[in-house]
């Protein structure tokens, strides 16, 4: 069973991903806030897999409760996503940055948004693609800390190989394809990876190999 918290301040969102949550078998929502602080609160009292939470939000918001969530020993198993509206893609960096996994808009498709939560559960990140084509375009315009030290020296010739095709996006069936090996061995590489680099997830693989120049962004 898939354990979700919804953290958003307009009611009529959370009723709404609750009414479609709660009708699969494997997914059940244990709680709603209404602010990042009460989100805290209720994600230490409930321990779910999923905390999707409004970057927007009253009291605490978005990136300042995934940060504080992140930064929680007790929290580690909890993944966070981030629920966005198109125009405020701005903030996508900062909560990356602050440990969040994935980010959904808001308008996602009901089925999108099932098959959101059972990714972010399994351990992959989430990024839809309109938020993903910002982030590089951030890169081009605002390289930030390029080269910075970021331990990828600790990484071997495949593994680094394996974060470059994560951070272009591609799923663990994919890297296998592209790297000719079995997914079950990507999958190897990546969590290799993620100990040596200290990545809660691989979304931050995303941020670490853009930061360090072992992706460049491009606008292809």
């Amino acid at each position: 069973m898939i354990r979700v918290l919804l953290v958003d301040d307009q009611p009529l969102i959370r009723s709404g991903f609750r009414a479609l949550l709660d009708l699969e078998d494997d997914i059940e929502v244990v709680a709603e806030a209404a602010d990042g602080e009460e989100g805290l609160e209720l994600a230490r009292e409930h321990l779910p897999d999923i905390a999707l939470i409004d970057i927007q939000m009253p009291v605490v918001d978005g990136i300042e409760a995934t940060r504080r969530i992140a930064a929680d020993p007790a929290l580690s198993r909890v993944r966070v996503v981030i629920l966005t509206n198109y125009g405020m893609d701005e903030y996508v960096f900062d909560a990356l940055r602050a440990g969040a996994a994935g980010f959904l808009v808001k308008d996602i498709v009901p089925d999108d948004l099932l098959h959101a939560v059972r990714v972010a559960a399994r351990g992959d990140a989430l990024l839809a693609p309109s938020i993903t084509r910002k982030l590089i375009d951030r890169y081009i315009s605002q390289p930030l800390d390029t080269g910075a030290e970021t331990g990828l020296e600790e990484l071997t010739s495949r593994e680094r190989e394996a974060v470059a095709l994560v951070a272009r996006g591609l799923s663990n069936d994919q890297i296998a394809g592209r790297m000719v090996i079995s997914p079950l061995t990507a999958k190897t590489h990546i969590n290799r990876a993620m100990a040596k680099l200290h990545a809660r997830d691989r979304a931050q693989l995303v941020v670490l190999a853009y930061e360090s120049g072992l992706v460049a962004p491009r606008n292809s």
